[in-house]
């Protein structure tokens, strides 16, 4: 039997990476993240597969955001990936895990001079401008360091996909970057173009994340490559390399059915190749930056069960150790996820139950209707999905430590990072004199 990618054995045991995932929760302590090592490289593989078929002068970009770790950064370089980067913590993440700095993309609505300066004197590969004011600031730090920095114009064409608002960042009304329809992202251009600090390369677009339709991607395409051309018809600039971000979906639900990798690829390559020769313009480098169709598909969560809390005639909250603040996503905008009891896959399930945090806040509930066989104390639940936007996006509220994350394959598990410890909370902090 295979769940959401991952085996069950005949007595109904779920095993992540090769693994059984009682014994790695035994081992390693809950919660637990752990990212099944042989799907991260597989989704790796078929993006880079992919885009050459599809395009050929093309690159393929990791989204570090989604899971931004030394360990992660290092397996995406290793499998050719260059890696997206959105703040001077997670520059400062790749370059520690070894990736050439010529292959880093910075991003970030709001990047302080101290970040920009630090990818200038690195020699990032690509600075995504995302303002006037950046636009601006870039030139003329770099011009202070003797530098020239190689700059994407980041434009918004006003699509706005059916997702989540918070995870939209397509439409006009957005904090991303620089609008088509306004004519903004033209005069954009033009001041990257002529200003002597920067070496304008071409633009970048992305409209949005978990996205299980592909007929954005294909809007999104065309409407870069009426910008392109219009900007040759205004400026006589011609773009180099062209970046049309990620936003993949993945299945968190038994009804989602995201695209395949290649099926996607394929659709915002065919769109872009057919919009560009339609307009007589040289095909551009392209580019694309998954991050949560690489890693999100590879991360299962394990929790234990604490207390079970039956209210007759109302709601049964099973509770676990995790919660909130390891992952906040449902509670930040009602992400919903699918779990199983780890060594009772496939039991009857009886009436759904609320799988609840520990947090102090009514609202940290992972999974409010979740079908399960009866659960006890003790019990090991396991939720799927969650290597993208978790431990990203982990906190410690209520002074919880963060937990441990684990690499594991066939031949071996490895702690890529430790869990937390009461002294780590306090290791900052500076008491009264």
């Amino acid at each position: 039997m295979v769940l959401h990618g991952f085996a069950v054995d005949a007595r109904g045991v779920l095993h992540v990476g090769g693994h059984s995932a009682l014994a790695l929760a035994e081992r390693y302590g809950t919660p637990l993240l752990v990212l099944d090592e042989a799907r991260l490289r597989a989704a790796c593989r078929a993006y880079t597969a992919a885009l050459r078929a599809a395009w050929g002068d093309g690159q393929v970009i990791y989204a570090s955001k989604a899971l931004c770790t030394v360990a992660l950064c290092q397996l995406a370089h290793e499998e050719g990936l260059h890696v997206d980067v959105a703040s001077g913590g997670e520059l400062s993440t790749a370059l520690r895990a070894g990736v050439p700095p010529e292959h880093l993309h910075l991003h970030g609505n709001n990047k302080t001079p101290d970040e920009l300066r630090l990818a200038l004197a690195q020699g990032v590969g690509r600075i995504i401008v995302d303002n006037a004011h950046e636009l601006r600031l870039l030139d003329r730090l770099a011009r202070d360091l003797g530098r020239r920095a190689a700059v994407l114009v980041r434009v918004t064409p006003g699509i706005e996909p059916h997702t989540h608002r918070a995870i939209q960042t397509g439409g006009v009304d957005s904090k991303f970057g620089f609008g088509i329809p306004d004519g903004a992202a033209l005069e954009a251009v033009r001041e990257a173009a002529r200003l002597p600090g920067l070496e304008w390369r071409g633009v970048h677009c992305h409209i949005g994340s978990q996205i299980l339709d592909l007929e954005p991607f294909r809007l999104a395409a065309r409407a870069v490559a009426d910008f392109l051309a219009e900007v040759r018809r205004a400026t006589g600039l011609v773009a180099a390399e062209v970046n049309l971000g990620g936003g993949l979906g993945i299945a968190y639900l038994p009804e989602d059915a995201p695209p395949t990798i290649p099926a996607y690829v394929g659709a915002v390559a065919g769109a872009l190749g057919e919009a560009v020769d339609r307009h007589g313009l040289p095909r551009p480098r392209l580019c694309l930056e998954p991050g949560r169709s690489i890693v999100g598909p590879a991360g299962v969560t394990l929790y234990t069960v604490g207390a079970v809390k039956r209210i007759p005639g109302v709601r049964t909250y099973v509770m676990v150790d995790g919660g909130m603040y390891e992952n906040p996503r449902p509670a930040l905008y009602g992400a919903r996820y699918t779990a199983v009891v780890a060594d009772r896959v496939g039991a009857p399930a009886g009436e759904p139950v609320a799988v609840a945090g520990r947090c102090c806040e009514s609202g940290d509930v992972l999974i409010w209707e979740a079908p399960l066989p009866p659960v006890e104390p003790g019990d090991v639940l396991a939720v799927f999905s969650t290597g993208a936007y978790t431990y990203a996006m982990a906190s410690n509220y209520n002074r919880f430590p963060r937990p441990a994350v684990v690499l594991s394959d066939a031949a071996r598990t490895r702690v890529i990072v430790e869990r937390e410890t009461y002294e780590d909370l306090v290791r900052l902090d500076r008491p009264l004199a």
